[in-house]
């Protein structure tokens, strides 16, 4: 079994996500393979790894998507919980404000309210009336955060949502969902390529690896993180290490295989 712990710092708060021996296959392949992890409530878990390694897949089960797999395993998880996506996957067929009201069952009045306080939080106010199609690809995402976040989720998570953006628009998005995160006070677990990313959101960052964790780092850095500080660069060629793409001498292994 390989167990992933909450990191330094985090004992003290209940845990809020929990695996036991999770355990995924898919036409008896097996694509989980006997994770155990705990998720400290509060705590920000970034999981990266290459294409393959059953990051998506760890999501789905924590998101309750996976029916279609073969399953093994405990896994306890909090009563909400909402899934971010790297599509924006907003109904084209109606508006914004329609979009992030899209399931809930309050009063007109209370949807309203709240619908229009979470696209306030993302920069959103003026664009309630827009039709998806009129957005850009950052307001897209905007609007699926704030979808997300309407429902005050005890678990957000977010599959690579932030990997179609351009590079500016994808540091605004960090920053945004940086801020929502300290405000909503959600656990989150972010799947990512970007080692970068990982390290400038998350408390604690999991490698995977052909199905299980592999390497684990709790991230001690100062706010706000900046990519230029040494321990930064440190952390960044530990995990890439850890990841196969620096070799013990720091040099790449494979030129334009960065996550």
């Amino acid at each position: 079994m390989n167990l992933a712990t909450k990191s330094s710092g985090w004992e003290a708060r209940p845990v809020a996500v929990e695996a036991r021996g999770l355990t995924r296959k898919f036409s008896g392949k097996t694509i989980l393979d006997n994770i155990s992890i705990a998720i400290a409530e509060g705590e920000f878990v970034a999981l990266i790894g290459r294409s393959g390694s059953g990051k998506s897949t760890l999501l789905r089960a924590f998101a309750d998507l996976d029916d279609d797999a073969e399953k093994d395993g405990q896994l306890w998880l909090p009563e909400s919980s909402s899934v971010l996506f790297q599509d924006s996957r907003l109904l084209p067929w109606e508006n914004v404000i329609r979009n992030v009201q899209l399931g809930l069952h309050l009063s007109p009045a209370e949807l309203r309210q709240k619908a229009r306080k979470a696209l306030a939080d993302v920069g959103l106010s003026e664009r309630e009336q827009a039709w998806p199609n009129t957005l850009s690809g950052g307001e897209m995402q905007r609007a699926a955060l704030a979808r997300s976040l309407v429902r005050e989720p005890k678990l957000l998570l977010a599959d690579e949502p932030f990997g179609a953006l351009d590079a500016l628009t994808r540091i605004k998005m960090q920053e945004l969902l940086q801020s929502l995160v300290k405000a909503h006070k959600p656990t989150v677990l972010l799947v990512t390529h970007d080692v970068d990313e990982a390290l400038v959101l998350a408390d604690r960052v999991l490698v995977m690896e052909d199905g299980r964790i592999s390497h684990e780092r709790h991230v001690d850095l100062p706010s706000p993180r900046r990519q230029s500080d040494a321990r930064f660069e440190q952390l960044r060629a530990e995990l890439l290490a850890a990841l196969g793409v620096f070799s013990p001498n720091n040099q790449l292994q494979h030129a334009g295989d960065r996550p």
